[in-house]
């Protein structure tokens, strides 16, 4: 069956309404929409993507600098800030899901991501030190291990989806990352580096189901499939015919499809958003009976729209995936 979720960011500051719209969205029993723990950025730092998920590395406390997240010799007032608002989305989670069972998804920055946002003591981001990305890989690990376990506790009747946010994982690999002093570029990361520290991160799930997100026009398909997710999600509004033939070969190595289909901005229609998969399966060759197995998302999270934007966008998914389901079918 078609679903329809979201990437995972949500406007607005009030959490407890914002797991409510998710959860009366996307998480009735028909199995058409995949709810998950929205992000809401827009509450500050510890919030954000990076800062959010620094906060579940393990012996690796981080601060808030100017030039952004570093790490530190031990927790101070950030750190407690963001544990404080990870304590309020998960007591929201609880509560809105008390009772319920189904899939649940939850986004964290991937490890590259985290290795080329967060700083060294000395002000380097630690992706130039191939030590320090390695502790930071093992860190993150565990603390996605933890995570899953609590989510699971306070939700016992949810099975949690894992997703693995990595928007830099391009300019890892291909050596775009400015230096500190911003007057060279650090050393582009060996693809099997990269390769072995997204394995890491995405075992610690155990046998949840496993999700990668790149929505940069360069997302390197071929690695993402290669380190074995569940699926990879991809901004496909824009893709060309080669970038089709390579969600082709995914697909057919048993790799789910989360297709971004929808502007995040808003403005797409369900007409667009099923012709443009539709039209890329069949210039790809893939059977229609396959869209029957991908889940439509926005193009990438919400955070920028307004509130009854990014519900409207919700529901238009859900039109759009009931559309391909019948596509698939008919």
């Amino acid at each position: 069956m078609t679903r329809a979720t979201g990437i995972g960011s949500w406007p607005g500051t009030a959490v407890g309404e914002a797991v409510r719209a998710v959860r009366d969205l996307l998480g009735d029993d028909d199995g058409a929409g995949l709810a998950y723990l929205p992000e809401l950025p827009a509450r500050g730092p510890g919030s954000d993507l990076v800062g959010r998920t620094a906060g579940l590395l393990v012996e690796m406390p981080v601060d808030l600098q100017p030039s952004g997240w570093r790490l530190v010799d031990r927790p101070g007032l950030d750190a407690r800030r963001t544990a404080a608002l990870w304590r309020e989305d998960l007591d929201s989670l609880a509560e809105a899901y008390d009772g319920w069972s189904g899939d649940l998804k939850l986004q964290v920055a991937g490890p590259w991501t985290l290795a080329a946002s967060l700083e060294r003591t000395r002000g380097e981001r630690v992706v130039a030190d191939a030590g320090a990305a390695r502790y930071l890989v093992e860190s993150l690990a565990e603390g996605v291990r933890s995570h899953l376990g609590e989510v699971t506790r306070l939700v016992p009747g949810s099975r949690p989806v894992l997703q693995v946010d990595e928007p830099s994982l391009p300019a890892v690999l291909s050596g775009e990352l400015p230096t500190a002093s911003d007057y060279g570029r650090l050393p582009a990361v060996d693809p099997q580096v990269a390769a072995h520290g997204l394995q890491a991160v995405l075992a610690a799930a155990g046998d949840l189901p496993t999700v990668i997100h790149c929505c940069h026009p360069r997302a390197p398909l071929p690695l993402l499939r290669g380190v074995g997710p569940g699926a990879v999600a991809l901004d496909l509004t824009g893709a060309s015919a080669a970038r089709w033939e390579s969600v082709a070969a995914t697909v057919e190595a048993g790799v789910a499809l989360y297709a971004g289909c929808l502007p995040s901005a808003g403005g797409g229609t369900r007409a667009v958003a099923a012709g443009l998969l539709v039209e890329g399966f069949r210039q790809a060759g893939l059977p229609a009976a396959s869209l029957a197995d991908v889940t439509v998302t926005p193009t990438c999270g919400l955070a920028a729209a307004s509130a009854d934007a990014a519900l409207a966008t919700t529901r238009l998914l859900l039109d759009v995936a009931a559309e391909l389901d019948e596509r698939a079918v008919g």
